[in-house]
């Protein structure tokens, strides 16, 4: 079964807002309002012991949006089907059956959707639909400035995920990317919905949660 995803290596994500800048570009996001927000995580001490303050002190960028979640809880609390994962992994708003009720928003344990105001529907990270459909990279990973974004399908393992053009040919993670552990792979909380998107991080302290 697909599970579409995104795979960021924090090492080499600067937190420089392209992701968020392209996506809200592409996909006509309401001033205000973001599918994808970068976070800021740190200063903090290094894996080594030194204090925060020292130059061995650190900081990561933590670009957090909709985690097409396996069993999402957004989908289990809408009671119109206007949330639903379809058969690639995603997860997607028809807006047509969308009420504006908002419990999606509530029960999202990573606070990523939001009610368009003008429409009174909820909106979220599509994972770029529009473009995945016809083979094209998500919005935030073919513009990703530090080519630190991946895309691609679980099932396939994350090595095979492709990123940004590179000359002409896309990145593959497995080839172009550091090498890393299982330990280096998180996930944000997972509080039994099992979310999709990962995160690679090496030598520091995840501190995104329990993978």
């Amino acid at each position: 079964m697909t599970q579409y995803s995104i795979v960021t290596d924090l090492n080499r994500c600067v937190g420089c807002l392209s992701c968020s800048v392209a996506c809200k570009a592409v996909n006509n996001v309401p001033i205000g309002s973001y599918w994808n927000k970068v976070l800021r995580i740190g200063p903090n001490a290094s894996i080594q012991g030194s204090q925060e303050g020292d130059p061995a002190s650190y900081l990561y960028f933590l670009p957090v949006q909709c985690q097409h979640c396996k069993e999402p809880e957004c989908v289990k609390v809408c009671p119109t089907g206007a949330s639903h994962k379809l058969e690639d992994g995603t997860v997607q708003i028809d807006k047509s059956k969308c009420i504006g009720c908002q419990f999606c928003a509530m029960a999202c344990p990573y606070n990523v959707r939001y009610l368009n105001e003008e429409e009174r529907v909820v909106e979220k990270c599509t994972l770029c639909e529009q473009k995945i459909a016809q083979g094209e990279l998500p919005q935030c990973v073919s513009q990703c400035g530090g080519m630190a974004r991946f895309f691609g399908d679980l099932d396939a393992g994350i090595e095979t995920f492709e990123g940004a053009e590179n000359g002409t040919e896309r990145i593959v993670l497995g080839d172009f990317c550091l090498p890393f552990s299982d330990a280096d792979v998180h996930t944000l909380p997972n509080v039994g919905n099992e979310p999709a998107l990962m995160y690679i991080l090496r030598d520091h302290d995840w501190m995104g949660g329990e993978a």
